[in-house]
């Protein structure tokens, strides 16, 4: 049992969209932070220089935001530990660096990359795993100082000590165990200065006082020479914990054949944040019950990382249209014309700017069809029938239902009856209804059926009672006499 303050991070690299699986890590780190009343630090790992960008990292706040997920230390925030870019904490590598050398501990490595590609090709062709060999293990300060005067800028690389096994005690995976003897000096400062990921996340971690490291499953690899740094610099070593990959249903890695992988994809099809993080939670972790439906504080009391899962997880969209359809239900009018509105404005069927009278209209219109979708970017296509007066049938099967030699007396009854209707509300057009399938003597299937198509073009749809006052009598009977005299 870890004794003492949780302390997580989540260190993002700022180098594209945020991605599905960067923001399920956050979630389980926040969670975890939440549950303990520990800390989360959020830190960027900017140093791969020609990819990170300050638009990324921008990206990368704005869904942590959306999402609900907050740090309590970090970029933005602040906090003892900082500062929280790496970029900004070079000169902190450069006195690690300065130990690790004199100690012994790493070394100049002057290799070229074509030395180093001809070393890789030749262990692969034994069969053997690529592996730095050690070449500049021994070099002489002469030789160094040859090197260097030929032009050779070195990479600094950690001696890796032999025949040493390293555990990984791993909150998710048990106990994991590498050799020392298949991983090879590897480079932890390259030739331009900059750190790699390696060893200036350890530093970082470290000094931050990182307890608990929850990460992806990839990154499980990286461990071992982790370990090795932290113990070269008398570093206490974190509780690792290695979620899950997420798998697209084919179970293979999730990548953009299986569809949008950026949290900011999400977000501008229409998804809500509670939905996305209560889908999110569920892959990799498990609750103790069969409940599915979580808000964010029923997950924080409910989060454990012993349920955390080490098979992957498959990330099946049909189980996130299910969760989010089930929050777009819940939601105020307000919110859901908020979350339409600019799929309504993309489609061309409002103005950017509209009056009050629209909005109250546009509400009617979007509760009429909230039971339909899954995510607001549905919204154009279930609210067509409110835009479009020109029919258009959308199959062959809406227009043989105008086949049917009964369809005419049940769409002039119709169009006599609305003609003369006062109050064209939902309960004088069910009225209306009623007393048509009354007079012609059929059934409800004969009357409904064959106004829908003659005013829509469609075979399903909102109810009637909520499309013919909504499109109000004039525009019912154009359509109407539009749809008469194609038949």
């Amino acid at each position: 049992m870890f004794e003492g303050e949780v302390r997580v991070r989540f260190a993002p690299s700022p180098t594209g969209p945020f991605h599905i699986g960067g923001a399920r890590s956050a979630l389980f780190n926040w969670l975890l932070a939440r549950k303990t009343h520990g800390k989360l630090i959020l830190r960027v790992e900017d140093t791969d220089l020609e990819r990170s960008t300050k638009e990324s990292e921008e990206n990368i706040k704005e869904a942590l935001r959306w999402l609900g997920l907050d740090w309590d230390e970090g970029v933005d925030v602040g906090g003892p530990y900082g500062p929280y870019r790496q970029t900004e904490r070079l000169t902190t590598y450069e006195q690690y660096t300065k130990q690790l050398l004199e100690s012994g501990q790493a070394y100049y490595c002057y290799c070229t990359d074509e030395e180093l590609e001809a070393e890789r090709q030749s262990l692969l062709a034994k069969g053997e795993m690529p592996r730095y060999m050690g070449k500049c293990r021994h070099l002489t300060e002469q030789q160094k100082k040859e090197l260097t005067e030929q032009g050779h800028k070195p990479t600094v690389r950690f001696r890796v000590p032999q025949n040493k096994q390293i555990m990984v005690n791993d909150l998710v995976r048990g106990e994991v165990a590498f050799d020392s003897n298949g991983i090879g000096d590897f480079v932890i400062v390259k030739s331009d200065g900059i750190p790699t990921y390696n060893y200036a996340v350890v530093i970082d971690d470290a000094l931050m006082k990182i307890s608990h490291v929850i990460r992806a499953e990839e990154h499980l690899s990286n461990t071992p020479r982790q370990i090795l740094v932290y113990e070269a610099l008398g570093f206490a070593v974190p509780q690792f914990g290695h979620i899950s990959l997420i798998l697209g249903k084919d179970r293979t890695k999730m990548s953009k054949r299986h569809g949008a992988t950026s949290v900011d994809q999400y977000r501008q099809l229409g998804y809500l944040p509670e939905a996305l993080v209560n889908f999110l939670s569920l892959l990799g972790w498990s609750p103790s019950g069969e409940q599915e439906i979580f808000s964010l504080e029923e997950l924080m009391a409910e989060f454990s990382a012993e349920r955390l899962a080490k098979n992957p997880a498959v990330f099946d969209i049909d189980k996130l249209n299910w969760i989010n359809a089930h929050y777009i239900r819940q939601i105020s009018p307000d919110r859901l014309l908020e979350l339409a509105l600019p799929h309504l404005q993309q489609a061309g069927y409002i103005e950017n700017e509209i009056s009050t009278e629209q909005r109250n209209w546009l509400i009617k219109v979007l509760i009429s069809v909230q039971e339909h979708i899954s995510y607001a970017a549905q919204v154009v296509e279930h609210v067509a029938v409110y835009f479009n007066d020109d029919i258009v049938f959308e199959n062959q099967e809406a227009k043989e239902v105008l086949t049917d030699p009964a369809v005419m007396p049940v769409l002039d009854t119709f169009k006599n009856k609305l003609v003369e209707l006062e109050v064209v509300d939902a309960q004088g057009i069910q009225g209306l209804l009623k007393s048509i399938i009354k007079e012609l003597k059929v059934n409800g299937k004969k009357v409904y059926m064959p106004i829908r198509v003659a005013i829509t073009g469609n075979t399903h749809g909102p109810e009637l009672t909520n499309i013919i006052p909504l499109v109000g009598k004039e525009r019912v009977l154009g359509r109407l006499a539009s749809t008469l005299a194609k038949i």
